[in-house]
């Protein structure tokens, strides 16, 4: 079976063969252990393995994404017997929704894990690159200064669309700790401000606030993010997690609706660590918007419909939704030119950076929080005999706190790879393919050259192997879409 190469990366350090980004001139061990670095003594860069004659590496360079809101919102449109817009589905969200079972890090840094398989019986193969963070109890987490801003404009009056955000207020409320403050901005022709940072002790009033959510009105977003994010700095703790949770469908249009003056603002508050998590509501919404508002704004993305999901985003993920683990977070992958003919990275469109900036500690990253784990899939085409290694994936980021840099890496070589993916590979790796073959399929019609039909098999197969509901749903969903299209 032939592979497909993917879409990759848009913009530099994301291409294929082209690359002439030099490699490091030392060579890296064969297993690279995770390295630290304070800011007076920075990282070493990680290299393909190369022999005197070869110094051209390949290099994919992107900001780590953990978003997960175009996967949940194509989930809601198939089950809606609609096809999800093109522009609307990224394929690393659709991978990144679902479990990895990567090993965690005894520290506050990242796991590197990187595998692969071939592809058929030809020189075509998938590698996978996961990194994780290390979980943490709810007990032991840092208090938490959270500003809700709430779209209550007449776009949110679809039947049961505000009383999911009020469910989801309601269960949060109920999950957080003594030492956490909550204030509360509504937003339709102006923003409110219904609740000041509130401590938690006095929980009942912020209860109340959340009742009194009304509809009516335009869609006044500006508005409600400027005063959102002044009532956040006004109670700053420096001692606590500063987030802004934006609940909206995303459809400004009152206001100052340019994209770039809001993106600019969250922008500028992200670098006095007050950061943003957007969660999407609606049959209608503006996806786009709200992607970007989080990747400006060191945050992340998020997409409900349903009370399961207010639970995992609001209750059962509750570290993850508010806390941080790294700061402006970036991985690098070289591929070695000896064995490797070329490669897409797939996904990750629009996170793509030059080579250079992978150690520029000035541009901007993705924000990761504790238990997360973050999937790249590449797309690879090896040399004919191709031996030794494969390639170094490499991730650095930023202490939340500190600012120091560090990194973490590992290499693979390509007697590393499993055999035929669909028989010999992990579950969960032929799980990413499913997913991200998927995604691809509905955005481009083409992924692997595998139909509906194909990845429907493969999907059911490993819903049993898997033992996990999501998989299961994935098969469901792509039955739905063979029914859709």
């Amino acid at each position: 079976m032939g592979v497909l190469l993917l879409a990759a990366c848009g913009g530099p350090g994301g291409g294929s063969s082209g690359s002439e980004a030099k490699a490091p001139a030392h060579v890296a061990p064969s297993q690279a252990a995770p390295r630290k670095s304070s800011s007076s003594e920075q990282p070493q860069p990680a290299a393909t393995r190369t022999d005197s004659d070869t110094t051209t590496a390949q290099v994919s360079t992107f900001a780590l994404d953990v978003d997960t809101a175009s996967y949940g919102y194509a989930r809601r449109t198939l089950a809606e017997g609609r096809w999800p817009e093109a522009g609307q589905i990224r394929p690393e969200e659709f991978v990144n929704s679902f479990r990895q079972d990567y090993a965690q890090p005894a520290d506050n840094g990242f796991t590197v894990h990187v595998d692969g398989a071939r592809m058929g019986e030809g020189d075509n193969a998938v590698v996978r690159v996961g990194l994780q963070t290390r979980a943490s109890e709810a007990a032991a987490r840092r208090p938490a200064n959270l500003t809700f801003v709430v779209d209550v404009s007449g776009s949110m009056a679809e039947p049961g669309r505000l009383d999911l955000v009020r469910k989801s207020l309601h269960t949060l409320l109920d999950q957080l700790a003594p030492g956490d403050q909550v204030s509360i901005v509504a937003f339709s022709d102006q923003g409110t401000l219904l609740a000041s940072m509130t401590p938690l002790v006095s929980r009942d009033e912020l209860h109340t606030a959340v009742d009194s959510l009304a509809i009516g009105g335009g869609t006044n977003l500006e508005s409600g993010l400027r005063l959102g994010y002044d009532e956040a700095a006004k109670a700053f703790r420096s001692a606590a997690t500063n987030r802004v949770i934006l609940l909206s469908d995303g459809l400004a249009n009152q206001g100052d609706t340019q994209w770039r003056s809001l993106l600019d603002k969250v922008k500028e508050q992200a670098g006095k660590q007050i950061t943003l998590l957007t969660v999407g509501v609606g049959r209608e919404y503006g996806d786009e918007l709200m992607e970007q508002l989080a990747d400006n704004a060191d945050g992340a993305a998020v997409y409900m419909s349903t009370e399961e999901d207010a639970a995992k985003i609001f209750g059962n993920q509750l570290t993850t939704t508010i806390e941080l683990r790294a700061r402006d977070a970036k991985a690098q992958v070289a591929f070695n030119p000896r064995a490797v003919e070329s490669y897409q990275l797939i996904g990750y469109d629009n996170r793509a950076l030059a080579a250079e900036e992978f150690r520029d500690d000035t541009k901007d990253g993705g924000e990761i929080g504790p238990g997360h784990s973050v999937t790249a899939l590449y797309s690879v085409k090896l040399k004919p005999g191709a031996t030794g290694q494969l390639a170094a994936a490499t991730v650095r980021w930023q202490d939340p706190d500190t600012r120091n840099p560090a990194e973490a890496g590992k290499t693979v070589d390509v007697g590393d790879l499993s055999g035929e993916l669909w028989s010999k590979a992990p579950v969960r790796l032929q799980v990413d393919v499913v997913a991200a073959a998927f995604a691809m399929y509905m955005r481009d019609r083409e992924a692997f050259g595998l139909d509906l039909r194909t990845l429907g098999q493969h999907a059911g197969r490993l819903s049993a192997a898997a033992e996990d509901p999501m998989v299961t749903e994935l098969s469901s969903l792509i039955g739905k879409a063979a029914e859709v299209a």
